[in-house]
């Protein structure tokens, strides 16, 4: 018991010290500065080519979400979930190796893999979980009550993304550790992994709308980021230039809008797919709601839940009952338990 009690008080003092090194220490493994990075890109685009030109540009509820951006992605992870999560890791590899003698730690099943394969099926393994975890939280009734919190968006904006009760922190984090560590993948693996869903799941939220060219084109572009500061330097060459990984981006973007272009509406989430997950009215038999993906749209369609009738752009969003859902950031984070069901 002394091993998991020093492991949550260790848990508190690495992640404030890791908190404040990424602070004041920019860099391209910067996790805060990315998500800001990336809100910034995505607020310019709302700013220059809106899909409703006529939402305010400081949306309903803009402020609430920035402020569940940072909540989420760090002041929850400081004041609980790191040091806490810890813990449930340590048990969790104790517990196998006590029961089937497979240490998680030594093990790593994809590690004569290249980098991109790693990165790729780690990618799509969470993207799983992840969707058969949201499902979930719509099908369980006392799981949807912690949901609603994100379903109370009634206007549609790259911050609603982050708008979710605390608990689902929880709940994901908890579903997708077990393939993950069983595959071996590794933090810096997870890293960038969850950097293209942050960026993916902003853009799904986004006011904006894009042609398959162009998201296949953005796709192309994060691939292109990804080759640029990672393959280059271990296999290529030794610190290429600016120049170079410019060229790399640029012709990876390419590529991506001509072979990806056509297939994106089927193989990503979008816009114009995740708005109808929003949606306020939806037919009876969809009564547990459509377009679960996250990142990749494939699983709706394999599963049969992908829906889209028409142009979702002017819809209404929300829930039966969303108008006299709590409005306040402390009257959201505690919805869910007891009365406040």
């Amino acid at each position: 018991m002394e091993k998991y009690w020093n492991i949550f008080i260790n848990g508190y003092k690495g992640y404030a010290s890791y908190l404040w090194d990424e602070i004041t220490n920019p860099s391209w493994h910067s996790y805060f500065y990315w998500l800001i990075l990336v809100s910034v890109f995505f607020f310019v685009l709302e700013v220059v080519i809106p899909w409703r030109k006529n939402q305010s540009i400081i949306r309903k509820d803009f402020w609430l979400d920035a402020f569940y951006m940072f909540f989420n992605f760090f002041l929850f992870s400081l004041i609980i979930y790191n040091a806490a999560s810890m813990v449930v890791v340590n048990l969790f590899n104790d517990a196998i190796l006590a029961l089937s003698g497979v240490d998680l730690g030594a093990i790593n099943p994809m590690k004569s893999w290249p980098f991109w394969a790693v990165l790729l099926v780690g990618m799509v393994i969470r993207d799983f979980v992840q969707w058969w975890t949201h499902r979930l939280l719509h099908r369980v009734p006392f799981l949807w009550e912690y949901h609603k919190v994100h379903h109370s968006v009634e206007q549609m904006g790259f911050a609603a993304q982050l708008r979710y009760h605390w608990m689902e922190n929880i709940v994901y984090r908890t579903l997708e550790y077990i393939p993950l560590a069983l595959l071996g993948i590794g933090l810096y693996d997870f890293f960038i992994i969850h950097i293209f869903a942050l960026a993916w799941g902003h853009f799904n939220h986004a006011n904006i709308s894009l042609k398959g060219w162009q998201s296949g084109g953005v796709v192309g572009i994060l691939i292109g980021i990804i080759l640029a500061n990672n393959l280059l330097d271990i296999h290529l060459f030794t610190e290429p230039s600016l120049a170079l990984k410019t060229l790399v981006i640029l012709g990876t973007g390419g590529l991506g809008s001509l072979i990806l272009g056509p297939l994106m509406p089927y193989l990503f989430n979008s816009p114009e797919m995740h708005i109808w997950h929003h949606a306020y009215h939806l037919p009876d038999e969809r009564k547990y709601g459509v377009n679960f993906g996250l990142t990749l749209a494939i699983w709706d369609y394999i599963f049969g839940t992908a829906y889209i009738p028409k142009n979702g752009r002017d819809i209404q969003l929300g829930f039966p009952g969303v108008e006299e859902f709590p409005e306040t950031f402390s009257g959201q984070v505690t919805h869910g338990f007891g009365s406040n069901k």
